[in-house]
């Protein structure tokens, strides 16, 4: 799930000409260089690969604030 989740973060950066900053978990997602656009771009594309969307759950979720909080947010919808 990370691998994916990290290659969509740079695929999208990349396509928005962002600049990344590295994605450690600690990173706060609103200093990784992304803006809202590229966040709803990479939700959506990983909603199309993996068949989910937790933002769209029954369960209410807490935004994620850090890269890890995201990529974890993803791991525990999955299982």
């Amino acid at each position: 799930m990370r691998s994916t989740i990290t290659a969509l973060f740079e695929q999208v950066a990349n396509e928005q000409r962002r600049k990344l900053a590295p994605l450690t978990d600690d990173l706060k997602l609103l200093q990784s260089g992304l803006d809202s656009l590229s966040f709803a771009i990479i939700v959506a594309r990983l909603e199309d690969q993996l068949g989910f969307d937790p933002f769209n759950a029954e369960v209410a979720v807490e935004f994620p604030v850090t890269f890890g909080d995201f990529v974890g947010l993803y791991e525990n919808s999955s299982s």
